[in-house]
């Protein structure tokens, strides 16, 4: 059997390194959507430590999540037997202590409970329980508790945020997000999966840089083949994914689905009054809740525009996959072969291939800053847009870089298969969307066009004197 390819993740593991080689007890939350890689990186970096395991059973009632406890403490323990079988989790973790108890504390020991939201299931009394266990036995132990899940809002509100017994007990977070394009080119690297960049880009596009969709690509294969084949074919892995994907993270997740469906359809967000008329969902503060809980999992981010205050905020689409199966899988199931390689040289794909790599530049701001050389300068990315009035056309900005030196970056993003020329039309219209943006923000600072590509810009005259900074997608690849 294959081992899976570790890469990346090197923050994350030198905090649980660090966990584990301090003089006090440690508790170590890990969150993060769906199969992002939580328990591999858990796993590969305790595994010579881990005293003992659960994986908490999703949909399952108490009983059955005791019973799996038993199961994990007789393989852990090397039991033959319970009798009788704990009927609580109170009874359940302090039959745990009695066998940590056995073992030699002189190096650390780690308890993993994986899964959290499915163990602690609605009137166990399992956070009640594991709060006894923490604060009566493990916080005086040399030990790294582990916690870990993929309903990441339910963590922080039921956990992090925890009023009870857990309050304030977390000594360690850890977000894991998505790999960026660097590391998702190192980890198809690792698995002897040459690309060329361009075709990473694609792969990510529709893939994003979660580690268990990456892992079904071939290197055989070109992008637009791995595509078809895993989103497209009978047997893809991705084809049915977005149900399970929403579904296994949220009670009554066709409020999460509906917000998602409106904000694929809205290249620059939508505000919270907007969602509402879409979606029909109620203003109150279960929208408020399905919002958070979005946003806590990485499926999407809020932004302020430029100049606008909190009610203004920008709720936008950034996971790339669901972004791709509203677009085009949902519709093309039942297409046969090919499919992806005929959709890819549509109008449609041209559309949909701009707003994808947008979110990719927004999800890649550091390696931005650091190919414009202004790391070390505080700044804020935002997007702008101004509506139209009688008098004055309205306009957007992708993406602008506010900086704190008295400049701000204004991005134009274009996602072409060759070397960009700007057209006469092109620069008029940039120089335009400057002249707005001046008159309607009034501001003093110097202002600067950026220009995001794949293969670079071609430089004539309509460009020279206007374009003060080329990146490239190469550029987005620096770690």
């Amino acid at each position: 059997m294959r081992r899976e390819i570790f890469v990346g993740r090197e923050k994350e593991q030198e905090i649980l390194r660090k966990a584990l080689h301090s003089y006090e007890a440690e508790m170590v939350a890990v969150i993060g959507r769906r199969r992002i890689g939580k328990t591999y990186l858990i796993k590969e970096t305790y595994k010579d430590h881990i005293s003992f395991e659960i994986t908490g059973l999703q949909n399952a009632p108490l009983d059955e999540q005791l019973d799996n406890f038993i199961y994990q403490m007789i393989r852990a323990f090397d039991i033959k037997q319970f009798k009788p079988k704990p009927k609580s989790w109170l009874k359940a973790f302090m039959l745990l202590i009695d066998h940590l108890e056995t073992l030699d504390f002189s190096t650390k020991k780690v308890v993993f409970l994986d899964e959290l939201s499915w163990l602690a299931t609605p009137k166990s009394g399992f956070l009640r329980a594991f709060g006894f266990f923490w604060n009566s036995w493990a916080v005086n132990k040399n030990i790294v508790v582990v916690i870990c899940g993929s309903a990441a809002s339910w963590m922080i509100q039921k956990v992090v945020n925890h009023r009870g017994g857990l309050h304030n007990r977390i000594t360690k977070l850890i977000s894991l997000k998505p790999f960026t394009l660097g590391e998702t080119q190192q980890y198809l690297e690792a698995r002897n999966i040459y690309f060329s960049r361009y075709q990473i880009v694609q792969l990510y596009m529709a893939l994003g840089g979660v580690p268990h969709y990456l892992k079904e690509v071939e290197g055989t294969k070109s992008a637009i083949q791995n595509i078809d084949a895993i989103c497209f074919s009978e047997t893809g892995l991705l084809r049915d994914e977005f149900q399970r994907l929403y579904t296994s993270l949220f009670d009554n997740a066709e409020k999460h689905i509906s917000i998602i469906r409106a904000l694929a359809k809205s290249r620059q967000g939508l505000t919270r009054g907007s969602i509402i008329q879409a979606t029909k969902v109620l203003e109150n503060g279960n929208l408020s809740k399905v919002l958070d809980e979005l946003v806590q999992s990485g499926f999407i981010a809020v932004n302020q525009p430029f100049g606008k205050k909190k009610k203004g905020s920008l709720y936008r689409l950034t996971d790339e996959y669901s972004l791709f199966y509203l677009q085009f899988i949902e519709n093309h199931q039942q297409d046969g072969a090919n499919t992806w390689h005929h959709l890819s040289q549509t109008q449609q794909f041209k559309t949909w291939s701009g707003y994808a790599y947008e979110n990719i530049c927004f999800a890649h701001i550091a390696e931005i800053k650091s190919t414009l050389g202004i790391s070390g300068i505080y700044s804020v990315s935002s997007s702008f847009y101004k509506k139209g009035t009688t008098d004055q056309r309205g306009t957007q900005i992708d993406l602008l870089i506010d900086r704190n030196d008295h400049s701000i970056n204004l991005i134009e993003v274009k996602f072409y298969n060759e070397s960009f020329a700007l057209t006469k039309n092109d620069a008029e219209a940039l120089r335009e969307k400057m002249g707005i943006f001046r008159q309607a923000t009034k501001t003093k600072k110097h202002l600067s066009w950026v220009m995001i590509t794949t293969f670079g810009l071609q430089h004539n005259q309509h460009s020279l004197g206007l374009i003060q900074n080329i990146i490239t997608l190469d550029d987005l690849f620096s770690t």
